[in-house]
């Protein structure tokens, strides 16, 4: 398993425009640390790993094992998002990132269309609309 923090912090720092002088004020460790831990001299503690995530919205498995850069929280030119990894429980249920809840206005209760595709896999469409045509027929 590949280590990403190196280059994790890296991209994050710059993202967010932060120098070393200031993540490192901000974490609450020197520059040279911060800038060992970049260079892939050092890895930071857990403490400051659970800090890091944090600070940067990243769950602390993705910071840690995932290319980040991969995983971008910006929508494209067709508002399209990825929200990133997650991982089946074992009940078999899919809990869906905070953001993605946010972002696409998914409240609890709401009804999801699920589509598969053997070739291309799941997708969960937001219902809108319908979730209150269903209530209505439910009731009937």
């Amino acid at each position: 398993m590949a280590i990403m923090i190196s280059s994790n912090l890296r991209m994050l720092r710059n993202k967010n425009n932060y120098t070393l002088e200031r993540l490192a004020e901000i974490i609450g460790v020197s520059r040279q640390t911060v800038a060992k831990w970049e260079a892939n001299e050092t890895y930071p503690d857990i403490e400051n790993c659970i800090k890091l995530s944090a600070l940067f919205h990243v769950s602390l498995d993705a910071f840690v094992k995932e290319p980040i850069q991969l995983m971008p929280d910006e929508p494209n030119d067709k508002g399209q998002y990825l929200f990133g990894i997650v991982k089946v429980n074992e009940s078999g249920a899919v809990p869906l990132p905070d953001k993605a809840l946010k972002l696409m206005e998914i409240l609890p209760g709401d009804r999801m269309l699920l589509l598969g595709d053997k070739a291309q896999g799941l997708a969960i469409v937001k219902c809108d609309g319908i979730n209150d045509y269903l209530e209505m027929e439910e009731k009937s």
